[in-house]
């Protein structure tokens, strides 16, 4: 790393930390029912026409079953309705490439990969999806999703901040706050942002340009129904084919890319993803995508702060994830920039480090702390190929995603997963000096411990067991583009991204197959619904709980004392349960790559 890496380091967590207060401060208004922002007289009689339409009081409130039931109500019937849209993607307007619909296996993940803020694409935008499909089957979901994830975070606080409450909140106007007042015009005005610098966004149809000097290249054969081909051992078979032109993209890009960084959504319009010019047209659109990605997150740190009359516990916390993510960037940065020794060895010059898989305009630094971002958020846009990644490069974005996004995190869901961290550090804070723990003046106790170790047991045994099953299937082995240590590290990355809800990928895997979508379908499904439902019944349970001043034995939720004991629980709890599969994968490949093992 050079120095101005380090100063671009800095240069974004100051801008992140200056964000993150009037960020907060903004948000505790949206999520306040009553609350006034400068929008209302613009937005006001939209939200009250949406809840008159809708058949909701936005003055009654729901207990944490109500509130769950109605998320996942709301959430099913928005997957229904993407579902049948990518099926149906033929007949409705907006179509003029004649795109078919989608396969029912890719449709039903691609529905499930947007309901759940997943966003994993097992297709290529740019050559399957409609300009329909595009802004209403996904982009809605762009909207809806990281809403749902803010709505369940912002139940979880309130549930730890009021004293004795058997309510924390009413889902359906969470989810309208926070979509008209917060998303859409932040949406818009990055939106135009990029627009201004040199991103797409019309209607036109894809542009046709003709090669000067054909080329061949060698690519998978495809039957007929558009499923590759592969032979006796399952390898993909290759074919010969010449390029005699080039394929433009065009399209209603900038819309939705600014929401899929706010959102922490991820889901590229085209294949190529953050790394295509079209996409990320220049430096300053790459650092303001990063900037956008972790910026709502964040500012729910200080929301937490506002609302439990503690800022200093919601800087504490932000001051933890700040912890873990610039040691991820300085691991990644460090490993990409040594290069690979195989190259060395082969005379290949490395003075700029490992840019196989980078794309040149940014260079290695900025590829490292893009992927360390987008998966310390659950965004999982990428302006390189990850597959391409050293081996501890590879291994500081698996690692963010297997403790759970909660480094920032998706939009709410990285605030929710953190504060779970947060009940067992203070649990085993009250174990080591023998007093009941509390925080912030509630009690911990059996059921809060149980809720928190639950959510946390199904991220565990959802990726370990989902990969484990890959590993030993013969359709799990047949999408894979390499064997030994890495094979496993590809498997391992596609189950940790859905699970998680990142949906980057190592891009080395075929999993645009029945099996593979449908197992990640339910992966993304399991890491998204079967996490909350523990999580939201912990939010009733600290609710109806009274707050009880703090005395002379109560643990403080601020200071480096707790930071360090937060970052302790997320290191010993979160990340030893990957520790052997995290060994055989990308460690173990690290080693053999000293020896110029190759795979």
């Amino acid at each position: 790393m050079h120095a101005l890496d380090y100063w671009q380091l800095a240069l974004f967590v100051g801008l992140l930390a200056l964000l993150t207060k009037p960020l907060g401060g903004y948000l505790e208004r949206v999520l306040t029912a009553d609350g006034r922002t400068w929008l209302d007289p613009l937005v006001k009689p939209l939200e009250r026409l949406t809840y008159r339409l809708m058949g909701v009081r936005s003055d009654t409130e729901q207990g944490w079953r109500e509130y769950t039931v109605a998320m996942l109500v709301f959430s099913a019937a928005g997957c229904l309705f993407t579902y049948a849209i990518l099926r149906l993607q033929y007949y409705l307007p907006f179509n003029p490439q004649g795109f078919a619909g989608l396969a029912p296996d890719l449709a039903f993940n691609t529905a499930v990969s947007f309901t759940t803020n997943t966003n994993w694409q097992s297709y290529a935008g740019e050559s399957v999806m409609s300009y329909f499909s595009q802004m209403v089957a996904l982009v809605i979901h762009n909207f809806t999703s990281a809403a749902t994830g803010i709505a369940i975070a912002a139940a979880l606080v309130r549930g730890i901040a009021r004293p004795a409450a058997a309510t924390v909140g009413n889902f359906w106007v969470d989810v309208v706050r926070t979509t008209y007042y917060l998303l859409v015009p932040l949406a818009f005005v990055f939106a135009i942002f990029l627009v201004s610098q040199g991103c797409l966004q019309n209607f036109q149809p894809y542009t046709k340009a003709r090669l000067l000097e054909p080329m061949k290249v060698s690519v998978a054969k495809v039957d007929a129904n558009g499923k590759p081909v592969v032979d006796a051992a399952g390898s993909a078979v290759m074919e010969e084919q010449t390029v005699t032109e080039q394929t433009i993209v065009q399209g209603p890009m900038a819309s939705q890319l600014a929401i899929k960084m706010l959102g922490t959504n991820g889901g590229g319009y085209v294949n190529a993803n953050a790394a295509h010019p079209f996409e990320n047209p220049t430096p300053l659109a790459n650092f303001l995508q990063m900037l956008a990605i972790f910026a709502i997150g964040s500012g729910l740190t200080h929301f937490l702060g506002r609302q439990t009359r503690n800022p200093g516990h919601g800087w504490s916390i932000w001051l933890a994830m700040m912890v873990l993510f610039v040691g991820g960037v300085l691991v990644c940065g460090w490993a990409e920039g040594q290069g690979n020794p195989i190259h060395q060895h082969a005379g290949v010059a490395v003075a700029d480090g490992n840019m196989e898989g980078k794309e040149v305009r940014f260079g290695v630094f900025n590829s490292a702390l893009f992927a360390t971002i987008t998966t310390a958020a659950s965004c999982g846009a990428v302006n390189a190929m990850h597959d391409s990644f050293t081996p501890l490069g590879g291994l500081i974005p698996l690692f963010n995603m297997q403790l759970g996004e909660i480094i920032i995190g998706g939009v709410g869901a990285g605030l929710y997963g953190m504060l779970v961290f947060v009940i067992l550090a203070v649990f085993i804070a009250g174990l080591m000096v023998g007093r009941t723990p509390e925080y912030l003046g509630k009690k911990i106790q059996a059921f809060e411990v149980k809720m928190a170790m639950l959510s946390l047991l199904i991220l565990c045994l959802a990726i370990l067991g989902f990969s484990a099953w890959a590993a030993v299937s013969a359709w799990g082995l047949a999408g894979l583009s390499n064997r030994g240590p890495h094979g496993l590290s590809e498997i391992l990355y596609a189950y940790s991204s859905c699970v998680a809800n990142n949906g980057s990928a190592f891009a080395g895997l075929n999993a645009n197959t029945p099996w593979y979508n449908t197992t990640l379908g339910l992966a993304m499904l399991a890491g998204r619904f079967l996490m909350i439902v523990p999580i939201m019944a912990l939010a009733g349970s600290l609710g109806r709980k009274k707050i009880a001043p703090a005395g002379g034995g109560t643990f403080p939720v601020s200071g480096g004392t707790f930071v360090l004991l937060l970052l302790g629980t997320v290191l010993l709890v979160g990340a030893l349960n990957f520790l052997p599969v995290l060994a055989l994968g990308p460690v173990v490949e690290h080693f053999l790559m000293l020896q110029s093992r190759v795979f």
